[in-house]
């Protein structure tokens, strides 16, 4: 099929008189996404080069010039908000015909119209109900507490975030590998997702990974079914593909076999969802794996200055795995990124608190500003800072620090060493790790507290002397009052209240509760406590820090104006923009993520990088990058070392300042005793010669970098796919191995993507494989 239309074809379809005004203002490479429509065709779309007028120009176009009814049309995307946005502009442009775009929506929501009328052919009832994620949890336990698992250790939630992995990568149990079934009770998770998906089926129900495998089962057994809608879409649109993941994939694939004509838009320098199932791989390997596939790139940026997209562009040149395209924009270069080295977190805190008071002393809008983070815990010192200044600011995508569900449990712990007699914070951690003392039994100890006059702590210890409670209850109170009267001990007998707030998180069980969920969620909870305990050491004693939290808790209220800083995470921060944008913490460990290292390797380092690009690519005029020298880990100080992201900024479009505060050698952060006496604008090359990423070890480190391998390949067959994917290793009991900090030893376990060696030197370890080489 050809990729260009003969003018004599786009004559005979467009209706006598048709307007082509809504083409104009398209620039020639998006106006050439646009009237390409025949074949597969993938649009390379820059950050803030104009996908989405691209995506909905093209779908105009296509019914417009008669090519197809609106109904022929499948356009998908991934959440209802894109749906509903892509719905809106397409309309602008079709007029009222553009009501007949029936197959515009989510994958999910397709999916589920084209189950309900084929119901039957895979088990189940037109009237089927979808669960959501509560209920699917709540299924999973189920299972678990019949299979005689332990609920405690081997979470629900786990559970189900380990069966939304495997649907993501279209693996039913008879197909998931079975060294995976290690991931959960000790081999029972294929079990345990078996019981899962006949339990669903009796129930006429599916979750919405099955939306998916079922449309993708139902055209594999029924090709006539298929055929119907080979026939239907005669041109499909994808928007975000390189989010899509495998089972999505293969959806596509199949119904794409039809004219061929599928759009697929996306950049997959912007494709950072791997933690829950995004293969980057489904947009790198697009030309492979559609014949005579046309690629066209849209590079020119119509959001950012040539400062901004140049950083962005240097950075991200860094990864192997990448079609590759350069920004630009005829604008002006712009003010050059700002590159700022900084003592600790709450000088880097103190510091953007100043910036944006100037910023709005000049007249700029507070809602034009934005701190981009890597992770939750680090919101913690802007709110206060900016809580302290008097900044209103909004957290986008999630709760306020101090009112995350972990910290709110850490806080009523805390407050009960305080003071006894607190029975708001009494109720809501008497059972929080779970210690038996259900609803029902609180309830009583509250009937009796309100009758006799008295706090719950005082009719706990009196009802424990009697058999009003009994059993588990009776136990779990039991083991709470004595621990409480125990970490009170310790507080009276002077013991620092950072070292007692760790020993009651641990004690309590709380740390392994988040521990034994071992989602991502989790693992952001247990960062929050962290930062939680680091900002009680800056405090003389924990009644000093509970007072703080108090006037903190009563100053956040809600500001009354939509003028506020925006926090939020990088990830959060996909699709936005603001003129003014502070990137803190870009320092090896937190930002590229150590965990997203360890545990995916280059793959993982890879994303992160994406992530800085994505970052840098959200400021239109000012874009402010910031490290720290110090950072508190538990109430202790550590010194820490600039991102490898950091060294990879181009000099040319960087200007290195150091806000520094203190005099003549003082060792400022990573920069020596060079004595920046105050705010300083060096050359980048200067500022880079004192700072600690060009020390000895820093530089050590680059030498034993990373090695970079070639993207997995995809051929389209789940199985082959599956093998591909995380948590598959290709070395053998016994083998010889090589890792860069242990040295050579030999491999002795082999548990999925973690093994554990006898190294020569070092002992035996626990290690992830894609850091180890054959020896």
């Amino acid at each position: 099929m050809s990729d260009q239309i003969p003018l004599s074809q786009m004559a005979m379809a467009r209706p006598a008189g048709q307007p082509t005004s809504y083409l104009e203002g398209l620039n020639p490479e998006q106006k050439r996404a646009v009237e390409t429509v025949d074949g597969p065709l993938l649009v390379l779309a820059g950050a803030g080069t104009g996908k989405t007028r691209v995506l909905t120009t093209r779908l105009a176009h296509i019914i417009r010039t008669g090519r197809a009814k609106p109904w022929q049309t499948l356009c998908v995307t991934f959440t209802n908000k894109a749906a509903r946005e892509m719905r809106e502009r397409a309309m602008n442009l079709i007029g009222p015909e553009g009501e007949g775009l029936r197959w515009l929506g989510t994958f999910h929501s397709i999916s589920a119209q084209i189950l309900r009328k084929h119901a039957e052919l895979v088990g189940l009832k037109s009237t089927f109900t979808i669960i959501d994620t509560d209920d699917q949890i709540r299924l999973c336990k189920q299972i678990i507490e019949a299979e005689g698992i332990d609920p405690k250790r081997w979470t629900p939630r786990f559970m189900a975030g380990l069966i939304d992995g495997w649907k993501n990568r279209a693996l039913l149990p008879g197909k998931v590998p079975p060294d995976e079934a290690y991931q959960f009770a000790d081999g029972k998770g294929i079990k345990v997702y078996d019981i899962y998906q006949k339990r669903l089926s009796v129930l006429n129900a599916c979750d919405f990974g099955d939306l998916l495998l079922l449309t993708i089962r139902l055209f594999q057994e029924n090709p006539d079914v298929l055929e119907e809608y080979l026939n239907k879409f005669r041109y499909i649109l994808v928007d975000e593909y390189q989010d899509t993941n495998i089972a999505q994939y293969l959806w596509l694939r199949l119904l794409a076999r039809g004219t061929g004509n599928i759009c697929c838009v996306g950049d997959d320098d912007q494709s950072i969802y791997g933690w829950r199932g995004a293969e980057v791989t489904n947009i790198l390997k697009f030309e492979q794996d559609f014949d005579g596939a046309e690629v066209i790139r849209l590079e020119r940026n119509y959001r950012s200055t040539g400062h901004i997209l140049a950083a962005a562009s240097h950075i991200i040149q860094e990864n192997r795995g990448r079609l590759g395209k350069t920004l630009w924009t005829e604008g002006d270069m712009g003010e050059k990124v700002q590159l700022r080295g900084i003592w600790d977190g709450e000088a880097e805190a103190r510091l953007i608190g100043e910036d944006i008071e100037q910023w709005q002393r000049g007249g700029g809008q507070l809602a034009d500003c934005a701190v981009l983070v890597r992770a939750s815990w680090q919101m913690r010192a802007f709110e206060e800072r900016f809580i302290m200044l008097g900044i209103p600011y909004k957290v986008i995508g999630g709760p306020r620090f101090f009112e995350r569900a972990e910290i709110r449990d850490a806080m009523a712990y805390f407050r009960l060493i305080r003071s006894e007699d607190d029975d708001l914070a009494f109720e809501r951690v008497v059972n929080q790790p779970k210690r038996g003392v259900g609803a029902a039994s609180l309830q009583k100890l509250q009937a009796i507290a309100r009758e006799d006059g008295r706090s719950l702590n005082t009719i706990c210890r009196m009802v424990l002397q009697t058999d009003e409670v009994k059993g588990a209850a009776k136990r779990g109170l039991t083991s709470f009052m004595n621990h409480l009267d125990m970490w009170r001990d310790k507080h009276h007998a002077g013991i620092s209240h950072t070292e007692l707030a760790e020993q009651i998180l641990d004690e309590s069980g709380y740390t392994d509760m988040l521990r034994a969920d071992r989602s991502p969620q989790a693992a952001t909870r247990l960062d929050n406590l962290k930062e939680l305990v680091n900002a009680m050491g800056q405090f003389d004693s924990l009644a000093a820090f509970l007072e703080h939290v108090q006037l903190v808790m009563d100053a956040s209220t809600e500001s009354g104006t939509d003028d506020e800083v925006q926090i939020i995470t990088l990830h959060g921060a996909k699709g936005l923009e603001w003129p003014l944008v502070f990137l803190p913490g870009w320092e090896e460990e937190v930002f590229p993520s150590k965990r997203s290292i360890d545990e995916n390797g280059n793959k993982g380092l890879e994303e992160e990088r994406r992530l800085a690009y994505v970052g840098i690519t959200r400021a239109r005029q000012s874009c402010r990058i910031s490290f720290v020298a110090n950072r508190q880990i538990y109430g202790r100080w550590q010194s820490v070392i600039p991102s490898r992201f950091v060294d990879e900024l181009p000099h040319e479009n960087v200007e290195a300042v150091s806000e520094t505060g203190y005099g003549q050698n003082q060792g400022y952060g990573g920069f020596g005793s060079s004595g920046f006496g105050g705010k300083t604008s060096d050359s980048f090359e200067d500022l880079g010669e004192r700072s600690s990423y060009s020390s000895p070890g820093w530089q050590r480190m680059k030498k034993t970098e990373r090695k970079r391998s070639a993207p997995p390949t995809i051929d389209g067959k789940a199985e082959l796919i599956a093998s591909s994917a995380p948590g598959k290793s290709s070395f053998k009991i016994g083998q010889r191995v090589f890792h860069i900090k242990f040295g050579y030893g030999r491999v002795e376990v082999i548990e999925g993507a973690k093994m554990t060696v006898e190294f020569e030197k070092a002992g035996t370890k626990k290690v992830i494989a894609t850091f180890l080489e054959a020896a």
